[in-house]
């Protein structure tokens, strides 16, 4: 048998499948046949329980192999190079299969993970920033848009001159009566702070990001996610400025108040909030392991339907303050719980064709907010009680609790924001409250992700 490894590992060799040193091969010489298969590297890219036995199932059905040792047998030696190409073919196509198998169970990168959600609050922070920027009236003071030559402020008392004769070329100015160029320097870096935030999300996205890919840390499932990310945060900022534009071109005589689309308002913070919610589930999927107990499962498959409807109700209530918000519907009726003395205004249906009314009237859209508001504390609270007797993860009780008390803390928040008038600090705090409220929905539809579904 010292013989036949031997000889097996200079076939090998010769035959361009076995990188064993001559050192190898000379321990080889010594030892038995299946001591030089255990060192051999097509031996070590199988399971350990099966090294011994595949070395006996590959190569004992050849006769080749029973002959290997005997004198004269040049023939037999090159039959026995073909039969050990095939099996060094086959072991490679194992451990490349076991490989791929390993990578597909992986465990992400907490790393990333943590990069991912990082990104995730600085996009809470961005919206909360464009609210105030609206509330203050910042938004149109910054009249010009580009990406690179935008990041330098003005610096010298000329400059700031020139940035404020083209802003007052343009309706919102002609519209206040005059300002300070103290006033203007005021608003401006408002809509400035607003800019930079958005630009440093993306150096955050793209220079840890290009460094996790060079080194391979975004596992195969995770990278066109993230570049999903990467372009819809890009069209971010051109969606922003496409907004911005539209206030700038509405009344060039400054007749009337000037407003951004309410349409673009609406799909700017539309996309705002996606890109959030796509940050905070791929974070949260490489930060927080699926739950290892499956007791009551099968019973949870529609509260894992109603967790993710959850989402979308309050995804869209949050989107229907955007209307709200852009066309200053806050001020058409500042009472609760009635509209004035009614509870279905007269005015709800005063523009033509009838569906109008939804996207146009101030008033029909405060009171679909309004409807949508009561409509999403209603099904959480269903939804809390429905978790009661529930066998749910304590992480994912934790999460519906916390939605529990989030939806009437923004309840709270918004008749407040209502009966005062809009005033910035609340507004704020109620558009902060909208996403912290969508952070909850979606940290619970996360964690019955991996509930199985109902047929």
């Amino acid at each position: 048998m010292a013989a036949t490894a031997a000889t097996l590992s200079r076939v090998l060799r010769r035959a361009g499948t076995c990188r064993l040193t001559p050192a190898c091969s000379r321990v080889a010489r010594g030892t038995t046949t299946a001591a030089w298969w255990r060192a051999s590297p097509h031996c070590q890219v199988l399971p350990s329980g099966t090294r011994s036995a595949s070395f006996m199932a590959v190569f004992r059905p050849h006769s080749c192999f029973r002959s290997l040792g005997k004198p004269g047998a040049a023939a037999t030696r090159a039959t026995a190079a073909v039969a050990v190409r095939s099996t060094a073919t086959a072991t490679s196509g194992a451990a490349t299969a076991a490989a791929g198998a390993a990578a597909s169970t992986a465990v992400p990168s907490r790393a990333v993970g943590w990069w991912l959600v990082g990104c995730a609050a600085m996009s809470f922070g961005a919206v909360v920033l464009g609210g105030v920027t609206r509330l203050t009236e910042s938004g149109l003071s910054m009249v010009q848009w580009h990406p690179v030559k935008g990041v330098k402020p003005p610096s010298t008392h000329e400059e700031w001159l020139e940035e404020f004769e083209l802003y007052k070329q343009f309706p919102e100015y002609k519209y206040s009566g005059g300002m300070t160029l103290a006033e203007f320097k005021r608003i401006w870096y408002m809509e400035y702070a607003h800019r930079m935030w958005g630009r440093s999300i993306g150096v955050a996205f793209l220079l840890p990001g290009a460094y996790f890919a060079a080194r391979g840390r975004i596992q195969p499932r995770f990278r066109v996610p993230v570049l999903v990310l990467g372009c819809l945060l890009g069209f971010q900022g051109v969606l922003g400025w496409y907004m911005v534009k539209s206030g700038l071109e509405h009344d060039p005589q400054g007749k009337h108040v000037p407003r951004v689309s309410h349409y673009r308002l609406a799909a700017h913070l539309g996309s705002a909030l996606l890109l959030y919610s796509g940050f905070l589930w791929t974070g949260l999927t490489h930060l927080l392991p699926s739950p290892t107990s499956t007791s009551g499962a099968a019973s949870l498959g529609r509260f894992r339907l109603a967790s993710r409807g959850m989402v979308a109700l309050v995804f869209f209530t949050a989107l229907s303050g955007a209307f709200v918000a852009g066309m200053d519907a806050g001020l058409v009726y500042n009472s609760f719980p009635m509209m004035g003395d009614r509870w279905i205004p007269e005015d709800m249906w005063r523009l033509k064709p009838w569906w109008l009314n939804f996207l146009e009237n101030d008033t029909t859209v405060q009171f679909d907010h309004r409807v949508l508001g009561v409509t999403t504390v209603s099904a959480v609270t269903a939804l809390w009680a429905l978790a009661r007797p529930a066998p749910l993860h304590p992480r994912a009780r934790m999460a519906v609790n916390a939605l529990f008390v989030m939806a009437y803390a923004q309840v709270a928040l918004g008749i407040s924001t209502l009966l005062w008038f809009v005033p910035t600090p609340l507004a704020a705090t109620h558009q902060a409250g909208s996403v912290t409220l969508l952070s909850f929905a979606l940290w619970l539809a996360h964690e019955l992700r991996h509930v199985p579904k109902v047929l």
